[in-house]
């Protein structure tokens, strides 16, 4: 499944902001920072992560579902098993 270049580009931007989170947290931590802080802001990372994830995940059944004209009955029951395993892996 190959995901377009727009939806890349979105999800491109929420990994890049999990990625300055972390190094947010990183920093957080070297410098001592409270443990509350250090949790909001690991929160925040796992939420851009998540939200990146999950639109590769949309993105994929959008695909699907247009495919789904064009293919066989086999072809549609692996993409849906296959989608159905990315979804399980993040929850």
């Amino acid at each position: 499944m190959e995901l377009d270049k727009e939806s890349l580009a979105e999800v491109a931007v929420r990994l890049r902001r999990a990625q300055g989170q972390i190094g947010g947290v990183i920093r957080m931590i070297e410098e001592g920072r409270d443990c509350a802080d250090l949790i909001n802001q690991l929160a925040a990372a796992s939420h851009a992560l998540h939200r990146a994830s999950f639109k590769i995940i949309a993105s994929g059944l959008e695909q699907c579902a247009a495919r789904q004209e064009d293919a066989g009955p086999e072809q549609t029951a692996l993409d849906r098993a296959q989608l159905e395993k990315l979804f399980l892996t993040l929850a």
